[in-house]
């Protein structure tokens, strides 16, 4: 049979197959298989809900008869675990009417060490799988035998891998795998699965390496989503974002309980927990079918959760990001979201939980925290419909990742190092690694470096007959257990004194508890019995808690794309041509504040200044997102101190930031734009912020990566405090002996990049730099800037009223003086 029959007669099975299924194939996934057939890699952008997981995964399942059936592959590489038990089944369900007799399986940290050993064995054929695992598989020296037979890799979720150290770790061994299939004579197909990517050039150039073509197929845009907020029933014209939007359970509930099953997602863990709480207080009758799911509960409970929402038989679940990806819950009806999702992919991708199948609706309805979200949330429907997400690029020379990805190999089959080069070189990470750069990791590797030659643990890799190995077999498991580190966060695990694994809450929350304490986690109600060996013993409690944990790295930043919709939005407004439910409500609140100072928009930059008993505030109003508002806030300050001396207080938050000085700010217009000119940020960033003890910090994750501390055994893992404690004493020595270390050089650059958010910084003085400025003088307090004071007053210690009393009383005046 020709090549064009066999095309023909597989596109006959897939839509036999599929019109069984009371369905009928879409043309971008005929486009796939196609290209597919052919040999091509490529990247599919096509909506949550529409059939992009057969797309990728039926071309490899009607091929298969032209293959031993025996041994590896296919790969499926998640980001996430919690992905990997629905995918085992949704890969499952077409094989045996497609006369397929493959088996699916998952590795991933929940699995057992006895499936492990038993996958090792007797692979299946198709394997999914999350980098890490994958980088473990690479370890042992039986690896090329396990991958020789693999033929395609499929990335789900890619967006979620740019920009990041899994993503470069996944490069790398995409890279590894492509080799290791060249030498057995044949290709490796790669594809890319993404509902959420604007730049696809680009981010294909990134899954595949740069020189290597690839198919570009995106399905048309056929989804429809359905964007809403639940309107409050009055309105505070004062806004103030310190009670979580619980004011709206009543309406939240009433959501649920017109509903078969419901996704309730918060921004934070923390929220998740109180927000769990809230709703099986207020419904003591769902406490059966009400879960809560998110990362650091345990994979048992959380599966538990997970097949609760396919059977049917829980109401509605209180999760996190660890459900908002490509996880297929059928039943699902309804996606409320707690809060502005702070980002449109984020919005999108949480909304294509619910109508998960080609044809529906998606719905999302925004629960909004405080008044100016429901102006988010209306921007959010604009910037949807527009398809205006948010960019994603490739991280590239990340050292520390290399250097472990060399330990690993070396762990496995060992490498020759000239034939690597050009493999590293073949990736978007490392496609500029300089020859000095790599001689540089080799020498880390080998010797230790300058620094640290004289310590026999640091000479991880001998070089012996031109390959280089693992110099010993401790070294080798010191390794595989430190492969995970990239994603781990300092963290002890969470038990019942009777036994009973609960899941991982922050050390930095723990130490800050003493033994009879009350705490909430994982919808239960717990004390602390005592803290031993990285484990937190406890038991169920009966008293009310105070103490919710606070995992680090959890607030979400408002994103670019929804800054600037968010002020196109206000430009509307303006021009009263605006409809949207959400901004008809908010109109008293922005007439007043446009009566009180005035209105921000797209070409102008609103700055105001207010004298109050506490000294003299300056708002600034950028709509940048808390950590550009922040970076551009600290700038302000330092060129302003420099030109005289002031001593400034800063709070900010998603819109702008306040500075708050005792002594009187007399500059206009032209000062505050000189002391945010986008002209000598870099020195001038530097100068102003301690960002040698900023490099120190980052450097412990850097440290953790390449393997310069070890962080420990899994039953005695060391703490966020000794961790630190160890890479500071190893940046201390590095500074001090070996002070061209690349390792310092890319823990400054990461702090540029990824703390100060250098780039984005810039482009945010730069626009700024553009807008015209105008400084209002307001009497009191307006709709914007009383946020700004709000928040500030929650850092500051009262001794004779809490800050939330000195809020909603000064909320109150104000709204005397509106009316």
């Amino acid at each position: 049979m020709n090549e064009q029959a066999t095309e023909g007669a597989r596109l006959g099975s897939a839509r036999a197959w599929f019109a069984s299924q009371g369905r009928a194939t879409f043309e971008f996934q005929e486009e796939v298989w196609r290209a597919y057939w052919r040999g091509e890699s490529g990247l599919l952008n096509a909506g949550t809900g529409t059939g992009k997981t057969l797309a990728a995964w039926l071309g490899p399942v009607l091929e298969s008869d032209d293959a031993p059936a025996a041994g590896l592959k296919v790969l499926w590489i998640t980001p996430l675990r919690a992905l990997a038990r629905d995918l085992e089944r949704a890969l499952q369900e077409p094989l045996k009417a497609l006369g397929c007799a493959w088996r699916v399986e998952q590795r991933t940290g929940d699995t057992s060490s006895s499936r492990r050993a038993r996958q090792r064995n007797k692979p299946p054929q198709a394997l999914i799988t999350t980098p890490e695992s994958l980088s473990v598989l690479l370890s042992y020296t039986d690896c090329r035998n396990q991958f020789q037979g693999v033929h395609t890799i499929i990335v789900d979720e890619w967006h979620e891998f740019l920009g990041s150290k899994r993503g470069v770790q996944l490069e790398l061994a995409l890279a590894r795998l492509r080799s290791i299939a060249s030498a057995h004579g044949h290709g490796l197909r790669i594809w890319g699965l993404s509902a959420t990517l604007p730049d696809m050039p680009r981010a294909l150039q990134t899954l595949l390496g740069p020189g290597r073509a690839g198919r570009l197929i995106r399905a048309p845009q056929a989804k429809r989503y359905d964007i809403d907020a639940i309107l409050p029933p009055a309105l505070e014209r004062f806004p103030w974002s310190g009670h979580l939007g619980l004011h709206l359970l009543p309406q939240v509930i009433e959501r649920i309980e017109r509903s078969r099953s419901t996704l309730l997602f918060t921004n934070t863990r923390s929220q998740a927990e109180l927000w769990y709480r809230a709703i099986v207080n207020a419904r003591l009758d769902w406490l059966t079918t009400t879960g809560i799911h998110h990362g650091s509960i345990d994979a048992k409970i959380r599966r538990k959760v997970e097949d609760g929402i396919k059977e049917g038989w829980l109401r509605c679940v209180v999760c996190t990001s660890s459900l908002d990806l490509g996880v297929d819950f059928p039943p699902v009806d309804q996606v409320l979201q707690i809060g502005s999702p702070k980002s449109v992919s984020r919005l999108l991708q949480r909304a294509g939980r619910s109508g998960h199948a080609p044809g529906e609706t998606s719905r999302i309805t925004v629960v909004p925290t405080h008044a100016w979200e429901l102006v988010e949330c209306a921007a959010a429907r604009h910037a949807a419909s527009a398809m205006d997400l948010e960019p994603r690029g490739g991280l590239t020379l990340a050292l520390d990742v290399l250097a472990q990805h060399l330990v690993t190999l070396a762990t496995g089959e060992g490498f020759y190092p000239d034939e690597l080069l050009a493999e590293v070189r073949g990736t978007h990470a490392f496609a500029v690694l300089k020859d000095a750069q790599w001689s540089w990791v080799m020498d880390f590797i080998t010797r230790g470096g300058n620094a640290l030659q004289g310590y026999p643990e640091f000479r991880r890799v001998a070089l012996k007959d031109g390959i280089c190995r693992i110099a010993g077999e401790d070294l080798a498991r010191r390794h595989r257990r430190a492969i995970g580190t990239i994603t781990s966060d300092a963290s002890i695990s969470v038990k019942f004194l009777s036994g009973g694994m609960l899941g991982n809450i922050e050390e930095s929350f723990i130490s800050r508890l003493k033994a009879r304490d009350v705490f909430i986690f994982g919808g239960r109600v717990l004390e602390l019995v005592r803290v031993r060996d990285s484990m937190a013993y406890v038991r169920l409690a009966r008293a009310k808690s105070k103490y919710v944990p606070r995992w680090l790295g959890t607030r979400l930043p408002l994103s670019a794309s929804l800054g600037r919709a968010l002020l196109a939005l206000l430009d509307r407004n303006q021009l009263d041509i605006s409809d949207d439910p959400e901004m008809r409500l908010m109109a008293p609140l922005l007439r007043l504040q446009a009566e009180w100072s005035r209105l921000p928009d797209s070409a102008h930059l609103l700055v105001e200044q207010h004298q109050s008993r506490e000294g003299f505030h300056l708002f600034v109003f950028p709509f940048a997102g808390r950590l550009l508002n922040e970076g551009v806030a600290t700038l302000m300050c330092a060129r302003a101190a420099r030109e005289k001396p002031l001593t400034f207080s800063v709070t900010t938050n998603e819109y702008g930031f306040e500075l708050l000085c005792e002594q009187p700010l007399d500059v206009g217009e032209l000062g505050l734009m000189r002391w945010a000119s986008p002209q000598g940020l870099l020195h001038d960033l530097v100068s102003s912020i301690n960002t040698s003890e900023l490099a120190r910090r980052q450097f412990r994750d850097i440290a953790r990566i390449s393997g310069l501390v070890d962080p420990g055994t899994p039953r005695r893992g060391k703490t966020a405090r000794q961790l630190q404690a160890s890479s500071g004493l190893m940046f201390d020595v590095l500074q001090r002996h070996d002070p061209h270390n690349l390792l310092l050089e890319q823990a400054s650059r990461e702090v540029l990049e990824a703390q100060l958010a250098y780039r984005e910084l810039s482009e945010v003085l730069q626009r700024m730099a553009a807008q015209r400025w105008v400084l209002v003088r307001p009497p009191r307090f307006t709709p914007l800037s009383f946020p700004l004071w709000a928040d500030r007053l929650q850092t500051q210690t009262l001794s004779t009223e809490s800050w939330r009393t000195r809020v909603q009383r000064e909320a109150l005046r104000l709204e005397r003086r509106a009316s």
